[in-house]
């Protein structure tokens, strides 16, 4: 799958996000080394603490469905700033991804490429192999 056919599913997905508080949709979609692919959107809490972004709903559909080998992640939102993971989102995805992993973030009509190793130099790990 190409990365403009992975930012088109996560702009599907930012349609069904909850954010009353900040009007700020974001769709994600995790693409599955089997080509499988988990779409996410962030869904706000009045309790802000418990709000959940794009990425991690998606690869926690993800993991919940017994996934855990992604081959890269494409993010979006309604509106600016560009939608770059939040520090959380970041680690979360390094316990599954190594520094390699493409990530696309789509910006107005066109997308940026990075890699988690890029958005996160220094993940946490504890040398268990996991990444």
């Amino acid at each position: 799958m190409n990365p403009n056919e992975l930012i088109d599913m996560a702009s599907q997905s930012l349609k069904n996000a909850h954010a009353p508080y900040s009007n700020y949709r974001v769709g994600a979609a995790l693409l599955c080394a089997d080509g499988t692919v988990f779409a996410g959107c962030n869904v706000e809490n009045a309790s802000y603490g418990l709000t959940n972004c794009a990425e991690r709903t998606a690869l926690f559909a993800a993991v919940a469905a017994g996934q855990t080998n992604f081959t890269a992640l494409a993010i979006t939102a309604s509106g600016e700033p560009a939608p770059f993971p939040c520090g959380a989102c970041r680690q979360v995805l390094a316990e599954f991804c190594g520094p390699d992993f493409p990530v696309y973030i789509k910006q107005a009509d066109e997308y940026a490429a990075t890699t988690l190793g890029e958005l996160l130099p220094h993940a946490f790990d504890l040398g268990n192999g996991q990444r």
